[in-house]
C-alpha cells in the first residue's frame, strides 16, 4: 500500500518537545537579572536595559528576543521592549499573591537536577542514590514555600469566601496542615479578626509561615505547632482544616492516617479542604497530574498523585460525609468533606 505525504508521521511535535526545557530557563534568567521588575517601569531598549541590569547587550538581546517569541515581552516601533499583560500580571515582585517568578527558580535549581536522574528512578522505583524524602527536608521547604504562595492564593481566597467561617459566633479556628506559606489559612484570617490559625509544619518552615502571616497583619493570630505532622498534636474543635498539596508526598497508608487524625481534630460540622494535582481514576489524564506523579517518583520514596475517587474513599473511611468538589482557580478543583454533626 502506498503511503502518501499526508499519511506520514510528523516529527514536529517531538522536535518541539526536545526544546521544552528552554522556556522555563529563559523566564528564570529574566527573573534573576531583574528584567521583569525593571520593565514594569516602562519599555526600554536593549542598551538601556543592559546598562540598568549590568548585563551584556549581546546576551540580553538573545534573551529578550526569545522572551518576545514566547510573548512575555513586546517590542515597539522604537525598538523598546516592554511587558505583556501576562508577564506584567505574573512575573513582577510587586504582586506577591500572583508572582510566579519563584516557581521558575525552583524548577531550574531544584527540580531539573532530580529529573536528570529519571532513568535511575524508573529502574529502582525510588529517588536516585543520595536524595532523601523531600517532606523531611525542612530547609528545602523553608526556601520554597514563599514562591508557592501565588499558586494557591486565588483558590484559598475563593474557599474562604465559600465557607464564611467568620460568621460563626465564637472565634473559629483554621487548622493549616503542612502550612508552608500559610496560603490556605491566611485568606480566612483576612476576612475577620475573629479567625485564629493553627499552623502545623516543620520548625524551619514555620519561620517563613510566621513571617508571611506578619506581613499580612495576622501573625498575632497564628499558633505554630512545630514537628512532623504524623506525630504532633493537632488539637481539637477546629472549624476548618486545610491540607494544601500534601497528600502527593505520601502513600495511601500515610494519607489514610493523616485524614483520620484530621477528622478527630475538627469540630462536629467542621470541613476539611484538600488541594491536590488530581488524575483520572484510569490515569488517562490530565497531563499535569501525570507529570507531577513522575516528579514525586524522582523526589520522594512513596509519593504519587491520586484521583478524586481514591481520596473520597479515604475520607469516607475516616468518617467524613458530603465529600464533594469545589471549583476554584487552580490545576484541579478543591476537595471538601464534612465531619458529621
Amino acid at each position: 500500500m502506498m503511503t502518501t505525504t499526508t499519511d506520514r508521521a510528523d516529527p514536529g511535535r517531538l522536535m518541539q518537545m526536545s526544546w521544552s526545557f528552554a522556556a522555563p530557563l529563559l523566564v528564570e534568567a529574566g527573573v534573576r537579572i531583574g528584567l521583569f521588575d525593571l520593565l514594569e517601569g516602562g519599555p526600554r531598549t536593549i542598551e538601556q536595559t543592559a546598562a540598568a541590569t549590568g548585563t551584556s547587550a549581546r546576551g540580553l538581546a538573545a534573551l529578550m528576543f526569545a522572551l518576545a517569541g514566547l510573548q512575555l515581552l513586546f517590542r515597539d516601533e522604537a525598538g523598546r521592549f516592554g511587558l505583556t499583560r501576562e508577564s506584567a500580571a505574573f512575573l513582577v515582585s510587586s504582586k506577591p499573591e500572583a508572582n510566579l517568578s519563584g516557581i521558575f527558580s525552583h524548577v531550574s535549581t531544584q527540580l531539573i537536577p532530580a529529573w536528570l536522574d529519571l532513568v535511575e528512578a524508573v529502574q529502582t522505583g525510588r529517588p536516585s542514590t543520595g536524595r532523601s524524602n523531600l517532606p523531611e527536608e525542612g530547609n528545602f521547604f523553608a526556601n520554597l514555600v514563599e514562591s508557592l504562595l501565588p499558586l494557591g492564593w486565588a483558590a484559598a481566597s475563593a474557599l474562604a469566601e465559600h465557607l464564611r467561617v467568620e460568621e460563626a459566633e465564637s472565634e473559629p479556628s483554621v487548622l493549616d496542615i503542612g502550612a508552608g506559606s500559610g496560603v490556605y489559612s491566611i485568606p480566612f484570617a483576612l476576612r475577620s479578626p475573629k479567625v485564629r490559625i493553627t499552623a502545623v509544619d516543620l520548625p524551619e518552615v514555620l519561620k517563613a509561615t510566621r513571617r508571611i502571616a506578619e506581613r499580612y497583619g495576622v501573625g498575632n493570630r497564628l499558633t505554630a505547632v512545630a514537628g512532623n505532622m504524623a506525630e504532633v498534636d493537632f488539637g481539637s474543635g477546629h472549624r476548618v482544616a486545610t491540607i494544601g498539596q500534601i497528600l502527593h508526598s505520601h502513600d495511601e497508608v500515610g494519607n489514610r492516617a493523616l485524614l483520620k487524625k484530621t477528622f478527630a481534630a475538627l469540630a462536629p460540622g467542621g470541613v476539611v479542604a484538600i488541594a491536590e494535582f488530581l488524575v483520572e481514576p484510569d490515569r488517562s489524564g490530565p497531563l499535569m497530574g501525570l507529570i507531577f506523579a513522575v516528579n514525586m517518583l524522582v523526589n520522594t520514596e512513596v509519593g504519587s498523585t491520586y484521583s478524586f475517587e481514591e481520596i473520597r474513599g479515604w475520607l469516607e473511611d475516616a468518617g467524613f460525609e458530603q465529600v464533594r468538589t469545589f471549583e476554584a482557580p487552580g490545576p484541579a478543583p478543591l476537595i471538601l468533606a464534612t465531619r458529621p454533626r
